[in-house]
């Protein structure tokens, strides 16, 4: 295995976010150091990794320096280095969405993820790397290369949050910012043997253009190396934003106590998962048991069999939206033949079923009504984050459209549920291949029920702590 991480004796250790906060609150480290030690990380890891969108070392620095000088740190990760994945905005900093398709320019403010994000106090020193628009779920660019998995370079990192993802699991940060349309924090946490929560629709801020769609399937959070990471964020970004129609998650620091009924499936809507990845996921069935919780397994999901044909006409349409509105977004210098044939495939696809995109968005927003009947009954649901193991590098790559997009489909058959739910999923490094790769469960709960998700989560890793890259 072609293995590649940053962790050293340096002010960065190999201390989550939480513990590196309590590091510098305590005095053990300093700002400046813990930034400098984050930039030296990227520099190691990067000309493999591929995974930064773009450096903002001069501004981290920067901050790091007003810091020491006097100037008051907010927010309990203050300090606390991070990226932001190249499809938010950062003011003074350019926003590509993973593509080269225009030339750069900056932002002139921060959306509205991006206050919430730096109000909790993190610093961030760039920006990550993504595929195209977020459309893939390998970044496999033609011209601006793979993001590559660290545990073995010779496989894909996932996606779209990809270069998050790569640069937790090396070491470079303890946690980075990732967003998911279609399971975009979950996968690149499978890959990369990390945590990955996506909240539920509307537990975080988003930008004007993303509350408008049709279907609501976009939402930010973040990925991470432990639990605990994960939860400190959900509630500092509670005190600072909070919507009042969802179940409040609060501090979540340790297991529930409550038994639960969980469904197991192994069984996506579209197809079986392979044998190894259906293996690993009995077993972590088993483990559930034995912690006390009642398993119920089921044959297959009870979700329309058109819901992957609606998915892939929608996603186009989003695809349809970004090229036919360029030029207004992006600039006169957008150019469309620089776009990959994934892109391009699906504003396609979607431009010759027009016709079909409305009935489609309908049976979309009711495809709740189905997995609110499940969670009457039950209080989670089990299944694999992903239908098969990660892929090597090209498997993936937007060469052929009609390729490419069969081989998504097969591979991401479990994460876009959920998007169009709006139900809360978390992906846990549970398992690893038999070739020493990770492999994520993931466990699904009702609307507004992540307090629930991290309390599971944090019995199953006290449970069974996940393999550290480092070891």
């Amino acid at each position: 295995m072609r293995r590649v991480h940053a962790f050293c004796d340096d002010a960065l250790g190999d201390l989550d976010a939480v513990g590196l906060s309590d590091a510098l609150r305590a005095g053990r480290v300093g700002r400046a150091e813990v930034i400098e030690a984050a930039i030296a990380r990227t520099e190691v890891v990067d000309p493999v990794l591929n995974g930064l969108a773009y450096a903002a070392f001069r501004q981290a620095r920067e901050a790091a320096e007003n810091a020491g000088n006097g100037k008051p740190a907010d927010g309990f990760f203050s300090g606390v280095p991070t990226f932001l994945k190249d499809n938010v905005d950062i003011a003074g900093q350019p926003t590509m969405h993973g593509t080269d398709a225009w030339t750069p320019w900056n932002a002139t403010s921060d959306s509205e993820f991006t206050r919430l994000f730096l109000a909790t106090g993190l610093a961030p020193v760039g920006k990550t790397q993504l595929s195209e628009f977020g459309f893939s779920a390998s970044a496999e660019h033609p011209r601006l290369g793979p993001v590559r998995n660290p545990w073995d370079t010779d496989y894909s990192a996932g996606a779209s949050s990809s270069g998050s993802g790569a640069f937790v699991a090396a070491g470079v940060v303890p946690m980075a910012h990732a967003n998911d349309g279609g399971g975009s924090i979950r996968i690149p946490a499978a890959c990369n043997g990390l945590v990955g929560l996506k909240p539920s629709r509307g537990r975080l801020p988003l930008d004007p253009h993303l509350r408008r769609m049709p279907v609501g399937v976009v939402v930010n959070g973040v990925v991470s190396r432990t639990v605990r990471d994960t939860a400190a964020f959900y509630r500092e970004a509670e005190r600072i934003w909070r919507n009042h129609k969802l179940a409040p998650i609060g501090d979540v620091t340790c297991p529930g106590r409550r038994r639960l009924r969980i469904a197991v499936l192994t069984r996506s809507v579209q197809r079986e998962s392979g044998p190894q990845v259906r293996e690993l996921t009995l077993k972590s069935a088993a483990l559930l048991e034995q912690l006390g919780h009642r398993v119920e397994h089921l044959a297959e999901p009870p979700i329309p069999a058109n819901f992957v044909d609606d998915f892939v006409l929608y996603w186009g349409f989003l695809a349809l939206a970004q090229i036919r509105g360029g030029r207004r977004m992006f600039g006169d210098t957008f150019d469309r033949t620089r776009l990959d044939s994934l892109t391009l495939g699906l504003e396609r696809h979607t431009s010759r079923n027009l016709h079909r995109l409305p009935l489609a968005i309908v049976r979309l927003r009711r495809v709740r009504r189905h997995t609110a009947k499940l969670f009457a009954t039950y209080d989670a649901v089990l299944t694999p984050t992903l239908a098969d193991e990660t892929p090597r590098i090209g498997h993936l790559a937007p060469t052929d459209y009609r390729q490419v997009i069969d081989r998504l489909i097969d591979w991401v058959s479990f994460t876009p549920l959920q998007n169009v739910t709006g139900e809360p999923a978390m992906s846990l490094p549970l398992a690893q291949s038999g070739d020493g790769m990770p492999v994520g469960m993931m466990l699904t709960a009702d609307l507004g029920q992540e307090a629930l998700l991290l309390e599971l989560a944090y019995e199953l890793e006290e449970a069974k702590p996940w393999a550290r890259i480092q070891d």
